[in-house]
């Protein structure tokens, strides 16, 4: 006796299942766009740079506290992320740096005044026509007035201050200044100076270098370059870069030289 033969599956609607799969991945796929063009710009980087810095050691940024770059300082975390010392002073360091670039976008500096993110921290940049009359270290009133706005933004920060004064290589022999050595000194201490009796800036935190004519940042071979050149850039440094700094020592007592 013959058995009945089973009815043939019906398999013509089994490409729905594959349909169903493809449109949860799509789906899935969307989310994770939508959520990365909504992260914030600034948090994103933080994240970046903790990886990066994390990545060699072997230690994970996400499921447990990010060591400190800095000895004693705490890891702080940023929306559920674990990020160093070198991260939150990034962080920091970007909003001064917005900070700065506002102030002079609201006073119309930009044609004389720059701010930027170099490798060693937040440069501020002041063309000499920004401070100086030609071939003098002296601020003009409104220079003072610029140099105490950016001094009270910049002392938000507990790093090292650098003054860096810079010149063309058009030569000056006056009796004052009689190379541009002298001059790119002279207009360095000078904003130094102002910053303290000014602001009553902590002056172990300040430092002032003048490099002359050798630190060009574009050729001076046009007047627009040589304009560019003579310049004074105040740095703000990242701690990274103070191990290259003379340490600050304890004042010293008046009674050190006293017989016990």
């Amino acid at each position: 006796m013959l058995r009945d033969k089973k009815p043939k599956k019906d398999n013509q609607h089994r490409w729905l299942l594959t349909y169903a799969d493809l449109i949860t991945l799509l789906m899935i796929f969307f989310v994770v766009l939508y959520a990365i063009s909504s992260i914030n710009a600034r948090k994103f980087q933080a994240i970046a740079f903790s990886l990066s810095g994390t990545m060699g050691s072997g230690m994970s940024v996400l499921s447990e506290a990010g060591m400190s770059m800095v000895p004693g300082a705490p890891s702080s975390s940023l929306d559920g992320y674990e990020i160093d010392a070198m991260t939150q002073e990034l962080i920091e360091l970007e909003r001064i740096k917005d900070e700065l670039e506002n102030y002079i976008e609201q006073n119309g500096l930009g044609a004389k005044v720059s701010v930027n993110m170099e490798e060693r921290g937040v440069v501020v940049s002041f063309q000499e026509v920004a401070l100086f009359p030609l071939g003098s270290a002296a601020l003009t009133p409104e220079a003072k007035e610029t140099i105490d706005k950016v001094g009270l933004i910049i002392m938000e920060a507990p790093q090292y201050i650098r003054v860096e004064g810079h010149t063309d290589s058009l030569p000056i022999s006056t009796a004052q200044f009689p190379s541009n050595w002298e001059l790119s000194v002279a207009r360095a201490v000078s904003v130094v100076q102002e910053l303290i009796h000014a602001l009553d800036f902590p002056p172990h935190r300040l430092s002032a270098i003048g490099y002359g004519e050798f630190r060009p940042c574009v050729a001076n071979d046009s007047e627009a370059n040589c304009q560019q050149n003579r310049r004074v850039d105040i740095v703000i440094l990242k701690s990274s870069y103070e191990v290259a700094e003379p340490g600050v020592l304890p004042p010293v007592s008046d009674n050190i030289n006293q017989q016990p």
